[in-house]
């Protein structure tokens, strides 16, 4: 439904998911082999995969928290998008390489859940993409002490309220790993 015109492919996006942002999370290692299972789906049906990586004062670019984790590979062929909002499309060239393989759809995994990811749903959906939250394949950091609630509630939360998200002609929704499907729907 993206109001996008000729823009009917559908991409995986991979947020952050570098050593410094996942590090101690919330079911880290399970959101990463559930990236991994949608990281192959992509790649075997021919959907692009974009790669964003975050850097600022407390995550400097080059250095080994900057880096994504080892159990995620991105091919050569795979574009990576530097940035250093947490919205993916906010000063950078995200939306190029979007628009040069017709993208209107996005599948959003990654980190951290109520920054980057949150930012991002909602950076896409206002210009004009559709945007589905894998429900299982994003994950955050425990922020209780700031008064934040617990990391699973934040995820929890988050696929709750994503799952209704819709604008005119464009759609939000959450869904696992299993159930996706990277066909315009």
């Amino acid at each position: 439904m993206t109001t996008l015109s000729d823009r009917p492919n559908t991409a995986l996006l991979v947020i952050d998911v570098q050593n410094g942002t996942v590090n101690g999370t919330h079911n880290r290692d399970t959101v990463i082999a559930n990236i991994n299972t949608l990281l192959d789906k992509a790649r075997a049906e021919g959907v692009p995969v974009v790669w964003v990586q975050h850097s600022d004062e407390n995550l400097p670019e080059g250095g080994d928290n900057w880096q994504y984790v080892p159990e995620l590979i991105r091919l050569e062929s795979e574009p990576l998008v530097h940035k250093h909002y947490f919205d993916s499309f906010e000063d950078t060239d995200l939306e190029k390489h979007l628009a040069e393989h017709g993208v209107g759809r996005l599948v959003v995994t990654g980190a951290q859940t109520d920054a980057c990811i949150r930012s991002t749903l909602h950076g896409a959906m206002v210009r004009g993409y559709d945007a589905t939250l894998v429900g299982d394949a994003h994950t955050t950091e425990d922020l209780t002490a700031y008064g934040a609630p617990a990391p699973e509630q934040v995820v929890a939360h988050t696929n709750m309220y994503w799952d209704w998200q819709s604008a005119p002609g464009r759609r939000g929704g959450t869904v696992d790993t299993k159930d996706i499907s990277f066909d315009q729907q």
